[in-house]
């Protein structure tokens, strides 16, 4: 879940994307042909970020007609010139909006879902437009759409999830497709339990479409290999910017699914800026949550200790609504808190006029993150510059190291499913070195260091105190001093401190450098304030709205 580049490296001039800006799908492949990657991989060899000079783009152990094979019958059914014809209906759409077209009897729940099992082939099955996004298709996703289509007289209410086809990062449970964190050790995890928040998802009668690539192990198994790359999905790439611009990470697959329109939503996890980013790389609104406001149950685990799921959405009013259906108290999380905040109706009449809100001066020389401030300041907004303290997170990653031996050996020990061999992190070390070409190009650097670590569980206690106290003492002091609502950053240029200090954060597309690339203004604020971020946000949203469909993905 953690971005181990949470600073502002992600920031690098990158190439801009030339061919890709230009090529439209001129067929319908129906058969998916991995092809040969050689001049394709040559050529990415010459990109200036180091990241993203790949070793391999499709998975060498996945068949991604294994993704749509479910559906061959629906699909054949469903036609181009229906795909054309609901389009207008469904792309860019929020939740409003879609459940109002249901209602008035232009679209069904079926309509939707086929809508999206669609486009995913249509994109993901042509190597020349292909983004290695998802990972998995539900089974019994259309079957579930119709079912809702069936009930009689069931008055939905538009700021609903009901019927609306939301995907999962590959490291949330779900038991009727298997979690793999993006992990060949993990290929055959079919836990026999959803985690806590897919429950509350189907509860609210969500359809779960599928599962989403990621960063493998969320991004702390090797050390400066690609944002987005696993061994069971590929390597996941950005929409704005086809093998030019980072994904960003470990929520990749989660990002640049939204950002295509291959789901209403999606669901990602953070640890220290793995929604954040993502979310940012790829023009869409992500939420990490206060640790606790969301349960961690059934979730492949970095650190218990920052841990969180968050939503992921074009809009924000769509956060809002899928924050809503998966709060509540899980009693086999300790962190876990209720709910009972309607973020929607916190919605109502929101308004950035009178609020104070900090802005870093050290990030005024951005063009876009100015231009956004002067745009607050127009919108009413008590605008105070300030400069950030000097706070070091010595032992950051050793707190990380520490929590994920300890949890993840728990996840294996009990919410991974009964094929699963391994028990800890040493042993998927060994698994990983016996075939390292194909479950570990890039190494595992981070995963040796796990295993090598030696902190006492009285030494971790005081180290997450320390770090929690500095990431506060980083916001608190210029919070305090000029009495401010929330404090803006970009990206995930901070998401470190917000992390240890327990801080959620907010993130909604600014706009875009000359070069095409999203970049977004991130909002932090105080423990459990989620309903101020989302209303601050949605603000700004509502009278700044840069959102926009990639070129080659409309």
């Amino acid at each position: 879940m953690k971005n181990l580049y949470f600073l502002p490296l992600l920031c690098l001039a990158l190439f801009s994307c030339k061919s890709d800006s230009t090529q439209k799908p001129t067929s319908e492949p129906i058969v998916w042909e991995a092809g040969d990657e050689k001049a394709e991989l040559e050529e990415q060899a010459k990109h200036e970020n180091e990241r993203m000079q790949f070793k391999l783009i499709n998975s060498k152990f996945s068949d991604k007609n294994d993704i749509w094979k479910s559906f061959e019958a629906d699909l054949a059914d469903f036609s181009e010139e229906k795909y054309e014809e609901l389009k207008p209906l469904i792309l860019e759409k929020n939740i409003p909006e879609l459940q109002n077209a249901i209602k008035e009897g232009k679209l069904s729940y079926t309509d939707l879902t086929l809508f999206y099992i669609y486009r995913i082939r249509k994109f993901e099955s042509d190597n020349r437009l292909s983004l290695n996004a998802v990972i998995a298709l539900n089974p019994d996703v259309v079957e579930q759409a119709r079912a809702l289509d069936a009930r009689a007289g069931v008055n939905v209410n538009e700021n609903s999830i009901y019927g609306m086809p939301v995907l999962l990062k590959d490291n949330i449970n779900t038991s009727n497709m298997p979690t793999t964190a993006g992990s060949i050790a993990l290929a055959a995890n079919e836990p026999s339990e959803n985690a806590y928040i897919v429950d509350r998802l189907i509860k609210h009668k969500a359809l779960v479409l599928g599962k989403v690539n990621l960063s493998e192990w969320a991004y702390y198994f090797c050390e400066g290999c690609p944002l987005g790359y696993s061994a069971v999905g590929g390597q996941t790439l950005n929409p704005y910017g086809r093998k030019q611009f980072e994904t960003g990470g470990s929520s990749s697959g989660s990002g640049v699914a939204v950002a295509a329109n291959f789901a209403v939503a999606a669901v990602g996890t953070e640890t220290a800026g793995s929604i954040l980013s993502p979310a940012s790389k790829n023009s869409v609104v992500g939420l990490k949550p206060t640790i606790g406001l969301l349960s961690r149950s059934g979730i492949v685990p970095i650190s218990g200790t920052l841990d969180t799921p968050g939503p992921m959405t074009k809009w924000v009013i769509d956060n809002a609504i899928l924050m809503n259906a998966m709060t509540g108290k899980d009693s086999l999380d300790s962190r876990s808190v209720a709910g009972g905040k309607n973020y929607v109706h916190a919605l109502e009449g929101a308004t950035l006029e009178g609020k104070r809100v900090g802005v870093m001066k050290s990030l005024l020389t951005d063009s876009l993150y100015n231009h956004a401030v002067e745009k607050i300041k127009e919108m009413g907004a008590v605008v105070v510059e300030y400069d950030t303290p000097e706070v070091p997170l010595d032992g950051f990653t050793t707190l990380l190291d520490a929590d994920m031996k300890r949890d993840l050996a728990g996840y294996l020990s009990s919410s991974a499913g009964d094929k699963v061999q391994y028990k800890n992190v040493e042993e998927l070390l060994n698994f990983n070195k016996e075939d390292s070409v194909l479950r570990a190009p890039y190494g595992q650097k981070l995963f040796e260091g796990i295993v090598a670590d030696t902190t006492s569980p009285e030494d971790l206690e005081a180290l997450s105190t320390k770090l929690e106290q500095n990431g506060r003492r980083f916001f608190e002091e210029s919070m305090q001093q000029h009495n401010l609502d929330v404090v803006l950053s970009v990206n995930n240029y901070h998401a470190a401190y917000a992390a240890v200090a327990k801080y959620p954060a907010l993130t909604v597309p600014m706009g875009y450098e000359a070069s095409g690339e999203p970049k977004s203004l991130t909002l932090i604020t105080r423990p459990f304030e989620e309903e101020k971020l989302l209303q601050l946000g949605y603000a700004f949203e509502k009278n700044y709205r840069t959102r926009k469909v990639p070129a080659n993905y409309n």
